[in-house]
Protein backbone atom coordinates (compact mmCIF):
# COMPACT_ATOMS: atom_id res chain seq x y z
CA UNK A 1 0.00 0.00 0.00
CA UNK A 2 1.08 3.39 -0.92
CA UNK A 3 2.39 5.26 2.41
CA UNK A 4 -0.40 8.09 3.05
CA UNK A 5 0.07 11.85 3.29
CA UNK A 6 -0.59 13.52 6.71
CA UNK A 7 -3.73 14.95 5.57
CA UNK A 8 -4.83 11.44 4.31
CA UNK A 9 -4.02 10.02 7.92
CA UNK A 10 -6.20 12.67 9.74
CA UNK A 11 -8.74 11.95 7.45
CA UNK A 12 -8.46 8.49 7.95
CA UNK A 13 -7.65 8.97 11.92
CA UNK A 14 -10.94 11.19 12.38
CA UNK A 15 -13.20 8.50 10.49
CA UNK A 16 -12.07 5.72 12.58
CA UNK A 17 -12.74 7.98 15.76
CA UNK A 18 -16.31 8.37 14.64
CA UNK A 19 -17.30 4.89 14.10
CA UNK A 20 -16.25 4.52 10.57
CA UNK A 21 -18.38 7.15 8.37
CA UNK A 22 -19.13 10.80 9.05
CA UNK A 23 -20.76 12.99 6.25
CA UNK A 24 -18.67 15.62 4.46
CA UNK A 25 -20.20 18.46 6.43
CA UNK A 26 -18.72 17.05 9.58
CA UNK A 27 -15.40 16.33 7.94
CA UNK A 28 -14.80 19.06 6.56
CA UNK A 29 -15.29 21.32 9.67
CA UNK A 30 -12.89 18.62 11.56
CA UNK A 31 -10.59 19.60 9.03
CA UNK A 32 -10.85 23.03 8.47
CA UNK A 33 -8.01 24.45 11.34
CA UNK A 34 -5.79 21.52 9.85
CA UNK A 35 -5.32 22.03 6.09
CA UNK A 36 -7.76 22.63 2.75
CA UNK A 37 -8.72 20.77 -0.01
CA UNK A 38 -10.49 17.78 1.73
CA UNK A 39 -12.51 16.92 -1.41
CA UNK A 40 -9.48 16.44 -3.46
CA UNK A 41 -8.15 14.45 -0.80
CA UNK A 42 -10.76 11.93 -0.45
CA UNK A 43 -10.96 11.87 -4.05
CA UNK A 44 -7.69 10.42 -3.46
CA UNK A 45 -8.17 8.19 -0.43
CA UNK A 46 -11.24 6.95 -3.08
CA UNK A 47 -8.40 5.91 -5.54
CA UNK A 48 -6.30 4.17 -2.93
CA UNK A 49 -9.54 2.43 -2.36
CA UNK A 50 -9.44 3.62 1.66
CA UNK A 51 -13.13 5.41 1.48
CA UNK A 52 -15.98 5.03 0.03
CA UNK A 53 -18.89 7.42 -1.21
CA UNK A 54 -21.01 8.39 -3.83
CA UNK A 55 -20.08 9.51 -7.14
CA UNK A 56 -16.39 10.71 -8.01
CA UNK A 57 -16.09 13.88 -5.59
CA UNK A 58 -17.84 13.88 -2.76
CA UNK A 59 -20.83 16.28 -2.81
CA UNK A 60 -22.22 18.15 0.33
CA UNK A 61 -24.34 15.81 1.85
CA UNK A 62 -22.35 12.74 1.01
CA UNK A 63 -21.31 10.21 3.89
CA UNK A 64 -17.63 9.17 3.85
CA UNK A 65 -16.75 5.70 4.68
CA UNK A 66 -14.37 4.06 5.82
CA UNK A 67 -13.00 0.40 4.14
CA UNK A 68 -12.17 -1.63 6.54
CA UNK A 69 -9.23 -4.14 4.90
Amino acid sequence: MEALTVEEKFIVEKLNENGGSLNYKELQDLCADEFEGVRLILKKLKEKNLVNYEGIIPGFSALIKLIKN
